[in-house]
């Protein structure tokens, strides 16, 4: 497969993916990307808890999520939970059985975000060689209340049927040869 043609694969599967993940209320960015690459996992957090602020995200690294790494945000403090991987992987030659599983953003005072308003919370890491599909959970808390975004389609049916969907991404075959950091 070139990679041109790996593109233009990704890309239609990102159109096609994100019309159909257009009623989630925590999505990816980019619900589709190439294999055995580095992603950034950009979620989008579309509202509050019926009309609740929200005053902290939650996500937990799926399996297969090399080498994650959360980017900053002013006005909220950043948290990692460190802990044994369900899939270790080899980082050049170095066996990783342990890295970050958890990531949370919570909001200083002040800065919650208003049900009236959109943002993104990114987090950075490499995908595995192999293609499929991989689910981002996330916890939203609010003033008020929590929604537990974690909700996983059986097989054959589709998140857009789920109250409370887990952020879904396609990731594409590649003939990549390698990861970027």
């Amino acid at each position: 497969m070139s990679f041109s043609f790996a593109l233009k694969s990704v890309a239609a599967c990102a159109l096609a993916i994100s019309a159909s993940t257009s009623f989630a209320h925590i999505v990816l960015a980019d619900p589709a990307a190439l294999a055995n690459t580095g992603y950034s996992a950009a979620l989008r957090v579309g509202h509050g808890c019926d009309g609740a602020a929200t005053t902290a995200i939650r996500v937990t690294v799926p399996a297969g999520f090399q080498g994650a790494k959360p980017q900053p945000k002013a006005g909220w403090v950043l948290s990692t939970t460190v802990g044994r991987l369900a899939k270790p992987y080899d980082n050049h030659g170095t066996p990783v059985t342990e890295g970050v599983t958890h990531i949370t953003w919570t909001a200083t005072p002040g800065n919650a975000l208003p049900d009236a308003y959109f943002d993104e919370f990114v987090l950075r890491g490499s995908l595995p060689a192999e293609a499929g599909t991989m689910a981002f959970k996330v916890l939203q808390t609010c003033e008020k209340g929590s929604i537990d975004w974690s909700d996983m389609p059986a097989p054959g049916t589709s998140a857009h049927d789920l109250k409370t969907p887990a952020a879904m991404l396609e990731i594409i075959p590649s003939d990549h040869a390698g990861h970027q950091h």
